[in-house]
């Protein structure tokens, strides 16, 4: 199968979907692979390791495209890239479409298919090529959150463990998932106070188990919500209802409760955000403030770390892919049917139930395509 690795356009996005290691197993299952220009320069990836691995380079953006049977991203494609898409191409890449109208209609015009990083599922429910991006994000979400504090940047002036006669900063997690843990995790090990809200009482039984309750953990209830934005330092949003809009947790009006300077990093910004005041922004502008209120929502947070991100990512993704390249996506698609919730668009059609809805679309369901 021919397989196209484009670089990724968006803003700072400097991970790639796949490593030279990742290559050599394609190409030596008889695949043809190649590699944009530059594309893992950012990464640490020059085309020479490429190269190396039997992956050809392609410094033609259009003619790579137009080649490609199967093209391998890791960001959702941007307007250019859309238009680059052709019906009988595989795209296999993040979307997150629920939150992007233009971007799903723009998807089905297209007549390619389009199979979904993170709505692909495994055995225990979870959400296996979401999980590693989801860990990075949240260990970068208190690094984040952290260096969003200082006075420099528009927060309070709180350092996040405190010192000696001085309190530690507190710290709200609402989600305790994969980035909800992770983003605990790391602000309980910089010496913050931490409380994590979650719905899921086995899930807070196992984190309280898990740090021998050295974190707060609470049932999410509105209440709860309104305490923690009453009294605390820094908010991380970490909720995820799998290929659905996130829910808005914290209104604007919520904002007047909370001390001045004080920071919210919504993580779920990829989905539409969980604070009512959330707006994507880019490591350029990485924040912004809103009624005193600095509010951190990059979309693509590990992008920053390229190197550990593209790598955890192809550790991940490898596996399907070569079922895709190796049998083609509708017999890959039948025979798992975790991989077979990944698909999101085909040829004009949404086969995912919860991007339907959120765009009042037609929605058919995978199986009807695999038969």
């Amino acid at each position: 199968m021919k397989i196209a690795v484009p670089k990724e356009i968006k803003n700072h996005e400097y991970r790639v979907a796949l490593t030279p290691t990742g290559a050599r197993e394609l190409v030596g299952r008889g695949h043809q692979v190649t590699v944009q220009a530059g594309a893992g320069e950012g990464a640490g990836f020059p085309d020479a390791d490429f190269e190396a691995a039997g992956a050809s380079i392609e410094a033609d953006v259009a003619s790579l495209w137009a080649s490609a049977e199967l093209i391998l991203k890791v960001k959702e494609p941007q307007a250019e890239e859309v238009s680059r898409l052709q019906s009988g191409q595989t795209l296999f890449t993040y979307l997150h479409l629920a939150a992007e109208e233009s971007l799903t209609r723009g998807l089905i015009e297209s007549g390619a298919t389009c199979v979904a990083y993170e709505t692909i599922t495994d055995r225990q429910g979870g959400l296996p090529l979401l999980a590693p991006m989801s860990t990075v994000a949240g260990r970068m979400a208190v690094q984040a959150g952290a260096h969003s504090l200082e006075k420099a940047q528009g927060g309070a002036g709180v350092l996040l463990p405190g010192v000696p006669g001085v309190p530690p900063a507190k710290v709200a997690v609402i989600g305790g998932g994969v980035v909800g843990e992770n983003a605990a995790r790391m602000a309980l090990g910089l010496g913050a106070e931490v409380t994590v809200l979650d719905k899921s009482i086995p899930r807070l039984e196992t984190l309280d188990d898990r740090y021998q309750g050295r974190m707060r953990t609470v049932f999410s209830t509105a209440d709860a919500i309104d305490q923690a934005v009453r009294e605390c330092d820094l908010i991380i949003g970490a909720v995820l209802i799998p290929g659905a809009a996130a829910p808005k947790l914290i209104t604007r009006e919520m904002l007047a409760d909370m001390q001045p300077g004080s920071v919210l990093v919504d993580v779920a910004i990829d989905q539409g955000g969980c604070f009512e005041t959330s707006r994507p922004t880019t490591h350029a502008e990485p924040t912004y403030v809103v009624d005193g209120i600095v509010h951190y929502c990059v979309a693509n947070m590990p992008g920053a770390v390229a190197r550990t991100s593209t790598q955890a990512l192809t550790n991940a993704t490898l596996p399907f892919v070569i079922a895709l390249a190796d049998k083609g996506w509708k017999q890959a698609l039948a025979d798992d049917a975790h991989f077979a919730a990944g698909l999101n668009v085909h040829d004009g059609k949404v086969t995912y139930r919860a991007v339907a809805e959120a765009f009042g679309l037609e929605y058919v369901a995978p199986g009807k395509l695999l038969d």
